[in-house]
């Protein structure tokens, strides 16, 4: 019996070895071989089996195979890998990309997920897109290069703040910009200028584009609930580059190049055509009464009256009528720009670095500005052990610019010169010296002597820790990100000339603001992979965010001589005064993601979140959003379909919210300053309402991605409906109280459009590679509900050019409609309530009425080429915005048939198309007449906005490698490249650089840039 027991426990001994033998624990890492980095979601099995694992958030998985085991290696739009188990207990693997874009890792922010898996409305841009290109703030690259993205610029001289509308405007008065979120930190303002009369100056013109990773808009409540109530005008995440492990790589480039206006906007008269149109004002409003009819007698009748007509004329023609081309003068042609980076990536035993510095220089194509940034950027990934990792991001910068007087008609401004500056008005005296005995100020002279300036310090980190846990597959995150910005401003108008001139006898004003931003988040992250392919990613997020905000700002007057610039040297310091803004928001958030095989695929998130921009009563609120998506090319039924390789349905519902408004306004307030007799006095500031809350967005998104033909076709067609109630507006109230309005929650507007994206690789090859890409959005915007009065009258909000108003666009034109000219009488006609009905030439008898449309483009549009031939490489990109229209703001100072245009001003050469006899037809302008005529707004100068502009041009050469490794170096392309080369305008009329403003309007800025510039990129 005793041997049997022992024969027994050998034969299960033996038996254990064998099966220990055979069994054992496999591990390792999958990384993507397009960036190095962890891929999660991975699908790791044993060949013909159902046992296997996915990978985790960083990539890493485990499993017990035998030796004899082949593991598969899988994972949507990479090239499958098997590897036989053999004696390895740790397999790394490397997945090369079938075709590169089509399955990526989308970057939300919160979340990484590829795009398979992605249940909403997200595009990613790649900063390899971005890099080189002769912008200075990243958001002007992103123009028609997403559908339903809007980026118009408001003024393009260097450094100065875009305006990007994400699937149209949402709200009249919070705000329609979207969340701007750097490496986790969400920003404040993408204007940093506190002057709204100067230049702006982008918070994003701080960034080195060639530090960026990739930038990911998120459009749908799906991605962008998780932002609670910043995320409903959409959310730009920028990623920016992380270190890769290995030997160190350098990268250095450098590009130098000049700009020139994009348009040159409309023509002016020149000296003898503004007299011939003066001297047939005189004949117009003054020949039938003094008994002359022609120029002769006009120009005696002016000689004989220059006290009451102004001498200009008669000094112009003694001097021998000599001209001036103020255009030309206040052109800083072929204005340079030059930017030089230099960056190193590489790591060993656990640590990871990217380390950049850069500098960057642009002169605006208008004398007197430019903008100039130094930059630096260090990143590390450190892993401190096995179950902690560090991580840190850190860029600091420095921003100058030298901006103007821009956007209002100051005529001060250089780039007001053209249409206010005459032309018969002389630059210079004989001595060379700037001729300061002018009717408005000289310009040349007030870019020499006057400052405008911003400077901005900043400094962005994110610091993050992550723990993974004793608790498999969970990780616990916490990070604390802080964007502080010292930024100062400047002005100064010399007392000989312009704005300083006269009683004050030069005026200063600077400012100095500190703000810290801080950002504190704690994170848990769980997955969970069980059998049968179920994938589960659980996020549990904390996160408290804390602006805050100092002020100081002093201003003087009577400067004792010119160049003195700081208050000090002023005889009389006026005002000074300080303040804090300070706000917080607290928030939880819970995500859930699922997948099914990959098949099917859920996302569920909540955000409750705080903002003490309202009273404690309503500073909670509850954001959420689902959505799902169905890969339908992953079913059994589609096997056999080589021709599809992604086909996927997505939907997502949710709820976010705006609280862009101004701090303070649920609270009663007093304001402090001094009466009349200069005591400190206190008075009510402040309406407050308690019940005030935020604005609310429900947006429904349905759509369709795609890829066929080994993914040599992809792209995306969807759907999208966004509807925002508890608009805040300011509401009338009854002088009794003291006040004139009070915010509240009235209203509702609605968004709604299509989007559609296609690229194809036309032409897929060792030697030659062609591919296209297109991508159109359109917008329909609508008020749907405003506040009534008492009598059941809707409250709408009307101006002399806009009218807010139901069943119509938000700020659509709404204005007197021009009925053309009088060919009898020369008089300008105008219809009484609309095209259609009779006309009259008494502007003040024409009613308003709706022009159609709104400022808002209704089609947006990017195409894209790409060519590659053995080196060689051609990319092209074109924008369009359509369907909006366009107001020429100012006109009454160029168009005007009358003394404004003709004698104090500077008219455009458009004002030759007049009427000058009767059965004159089909003129723009109707006859000149000294006395003034009606200068409101009405439709004609109301334009059809659409254009078209080839965006960016770009031509180079990368050497092979034979050539690269016999210089010792490890890659060289040389490159030229062109920005905004050719603008199609649909309105002839449209003289002035369609890409304004969002308003509409066709402001005295400076137009964007056409530049050129060569390249160099040396890596090492």
């Amino acid at each position: 019996m005793k041997k049997m027991i022992g024969l027994f426990v050998c034969l299960f001994l033996i038996g254990s070895q064998i099966v220990n033998a055979q069994s054992k624990q496999i591990s390792g890492t999958v990384t993507s071989a397009e960036d190095g980095m962890g891929m999660p979601g991975v699908s790791v099995v044993i060949k013909g089996t159902t046992i296997g694992a996915s990978t985790d958030i960083d990539g890493k998985y485990s499993l017990e195979a035998q030796a004899s085991d082949v593991l598969m290696f899988s994972f949507v739009g990479t090239v499958t890998q098997e590897i036989t188990v053999g004696d390895q207990t740790v397999i790394n693997v490397v997945l090369e990309s079938e075709s590169i874009g089509v399955d990526e890792v989308i970057v939300t922010g919160y979340t990484a997920h590829r795009k398979s898996e992605v249940t909403g409305s997200t595009v990613q841009v790649k900063g390899e897109d971005l890099a080189d290109m002769p912008v200075v703030s990243v958001d002007q690259a992103l123009q028609g290069r997403v559908a339903g993205v809007a980026v118009s610029g408001a003024s393009g001289t260097p450094g100065s703040a875009q305006k990007i509308r994400i699937r149209g405007r949402s709200s009249i008065t919070a705000g329609n910009n979207p969340l701007y979120v750097i490496d986790g930190v969400p920003m404040v303002d993408g204007n940093v200028s506190t002057s709204s009369a100067t230049s702006s100056l982008s918070m994003l013109a701080t960034l080195n584009s060639n530090d960026i990773e990739s930038i990911s808009i998120l459009k749908d409540a799906s991605a962008t609930a998780a932002y609670g109530a910043r995320g409903a005008n959409g959310v730009v995440v920028i990623t920016t580059k992380s270190g890769k492990s290995g030997k160190a790589n350098i990268n250095f480039s450098a590009t130098y190049g000049v700009s020139n206006d994009a348009v040159d906007g409309p023509g002016v008269l020149t000296g003898a055509e503004r007299e011939e149109l003066f001297l047939e004002s005189l004949i117009n409003s003054f020949g039938g009464d003094y008994g002359f009819s022609d120029q002769d007698g006009a120009r005696e009748f002016y000689n004989n009256n220059t006290g009451y007509f102004w001498s200009d004329y008669a000094n112009w023609n003694a001097a021998g009528r000599p001209e001036t081309d103020w255009a030309d003068l206040i052109t800083n042609k072929n204005a340079p720009m030059q930017e030089y980076n230099l960056s190193a990536t590489g790591g060993k035993d656990g640590i990871s670095y990217y380390i950049s510095g850069g500098y960057l220089k642009q002169e605006a194509t208008v004398i007197g500005a430019e903008y100039e940034r130094i930059s630096g950027t260090v990143n590390l990934d450190v892993d401190l052990s096995p179950n902690f990792k560090f991580s840190t991001k850190n860029t600091g910068s420095h921003s100058y610019q030298d901006g103007l007087l821009e956007g209002s008609a100051y005529f001060s401004s250089p780039r007001s010169a053209k249409f206010f500056m005459p032309s018969i008005t002389q630059a210079y005296n004989e001595d060379g010296t700037p001729n300061l005995n002018t009717d408005l100020p000289n310009p040349l002279y007030i870019a020499e002597q006057d400052i405008d300036e911003n400077k901005l310090t900043r400094i962005l980190t994110n610091n993050s820790l992550t723990w993974k846990t004793p608790i498999e597959n969970l990780t616990f995150t916490t990070r604390m990100n802080i964007d502080y910005q010292v930024y100062h401003y400047k002005t100064y108008d010399n007392p000989v000339s312009g704005d300083g001139d006269g009683a004050t006898r030069g005026y200063g004003y600077q400012t100095n603001r500190n703000r810290a931003n801080y950002v504190f988040q704690n994170m848990l992250d769980y997955t969970l992979a069980l059998d049968g392919g179920h994938d589960f990613d659980f996020k549990v997020v904390q996160e408290f965010q804390k602006n805050r905000l100092y002020f100081l700002a002093a201003e003087a007057d009577n400067f004792s001589d010119v160049g003195l610039t700081n208050l000090n040297s002023a005889g009389n310091p006026t005002t000074a005064n300080s303040w804090f803004t300070d706000w917080s928001v607290a928030s939880y958030l819970g995500m859930i993601h699922y997948s099914f095989n990959g098949k099917y695929v859920a996302d569920v998130t909540y955000r409750r979140e705080g903002s003490s921009r309202f009273s404690a009563d309503n500073r909670w609120g509850n954001f959420w959003a689902v959505g799902g998506a169905w890969n339908i090319n992953r079913e059994d039924f589609m096997a056999n379909i080589d021709q599809i390789d992604m086909l996927k349905l997505r939907a997502s519902y949710g709820k976010t919210g705006n609280a862009n408004i101004n701090l303070n306004q649920y609270q009663e307030l007093l304001n402090f300053d001094a009466d009349y007799t200069g005591e400190g006095a206190s008075y009510a500031g402040t309406f407050g309402n308690q019940d005030l809350t935020w604005e609310t967005s429900y947006s429904l998104d349905l759509g369709l991605d795609f890829g066929l033909f080994n993914n040599r076709i992809s792209g995306s067609v969807g759907y999208y409906f966004r509807e925002t109630t508890d608009m805040l507006l300011n509401e009338p109230l009854s002088l009794t109280t003291g006040f004139t309005s009070q915010t509240r929650n009235i209203g509702k507007m609605e968004n709604k459009g299509w989007e559609f994206e296609l690229n194809a690789d036309i032409v897929r090859s060792n030697d030659l590679n062609v591919s296209l890409g297109l991508n159109v959005g359109t917008t329909k915007n609508k008020v749907t509900e405003l506040a009534v009065d008492n009598n059941g009258v809707e409250r709408n909000i009307t101006d002399n050019t806009t009218r807010v108003a139901t069943g119509h666009p938000v700020y659509g034109w709404y204005m007197p409609t021009w009925a053309g000219v009088d060919p009898d009488t020369g008089n300008e006609l105008w219809f009484v309530d609309g095209e259609g009905s009779e006309t009259t030439s008494n502007f003040n008898a024409a009613n308003q009425v709706w022009q159609g449309g709104s400022a808002i483009p209704e089609v947006t549009a990017g195409l894209n080429l790409h060519v590659d031939y053995k080196g060689f490489f051609l990319d092209a990109s074109a924008y369009f915005a359509g369907g909006h229209k366009v107001y020429e703001e100012w006109h009454r100072y160029t168009n005007g048939t009358d003394r404004f245009s003709l004698q104090f001003y500077q008219g455009v050469d458009k004002l030759l198309d007049r009427w000058q006899k009767p059965g004159d037809t089909g003129t723009r302008y109707g006859k000149m007449e000294y006395t003034a005529r009606p200068w409101q707004r009405h439709s004609k100068f109301l334009y059809d906005g659409d254009y078209i502009r080839l965006k960016d041009l770009s031509v180079g050469y990368d050497f092979n490698k034979n050539i690269t490794d016999a210089m010792g170096i490890g890659g060289l392309r040389v490159y030229v490249r062109g920005t905004n080369l050719l603008t199609w305008v649909k309105d002839d009329n449209l003289e002035y650089d369609p890409e304004v403003d969002t308003d509409g309007f066709t402001g005295l800025t400076t137009p964007p840039a056409k530049s050129f510039i060569f390249g160099v990129n040396l890596k090492f």
